[in-house]
């Protein structure tokens, strides 16, 4: 083997090395960003409490589980909150032993899907984070409505 094919060749290894080093950093950032994990807008709104107050708000109006809770979420925030069993499920847990939604098997007598009730501690936890969450969301709409009004429809 010659000297050039042989550099040439090292220097094509390096290339993709450095190409795939690059393509798994930038999917491995993609990964991490879910929705709502680096939207400064969103990710403040998920640690003032929204995704607890948008499923005590969802068990409050029926008894409901968790794949349903996680379908919902999305429906409801049009994606930009994003929920998944690795989410949702250790926040109902939380939820359910602060006392806030009681939980109860489909099939009592077998594991099957547990619906979540809400509890009279928990209407009053889902109205304390109303209080609190609907300024942040009414600024957020405020600013989102003049951002609109000013460069779309200008």
């Amino acid at each position: 083997m010659t000297k050039p094919a042989s550099n040439a060749r090292e220097a094509a290894a390096a290339a993709t090395q450095i190409g795939s080093q690059a393509e798994l950093a930038a999917a491995e950032s993609a990964r991490d960003r879910g929705a709502g994990k680096t939207d400064p807008l969103v990710s403040e709104l998920r640690r003032a409490g929204l995704l607890p107050l948008l499923v005590l708000h969802e068990v409050s109006a029926a008894p409901t589980y968790g794949n349903q809770l996680i379908d919902r979420v999305t429906e409801l925030t049009g994606g930009v909150v994003a929920a998944n069993p690795n989410t949702m499920y250790p926040l109902l847990r939380d939820l359910e032993a602060n006392g806030f939604i009681e939980g109860s098997w489909e099939h009592p007598e077998r594991r099957s899907r547990r619906f979540y009730a809400i509890t009279e501690a928990g209407r009053q936890e889902r109205a304390r984070l109303a209080v609190e969450l609907g300024p942040r969301l009414d600024a957020m709409a405020g600013a989102i409505d003049r951002v609109r009004a000013e460069v779309l429809d200008a």
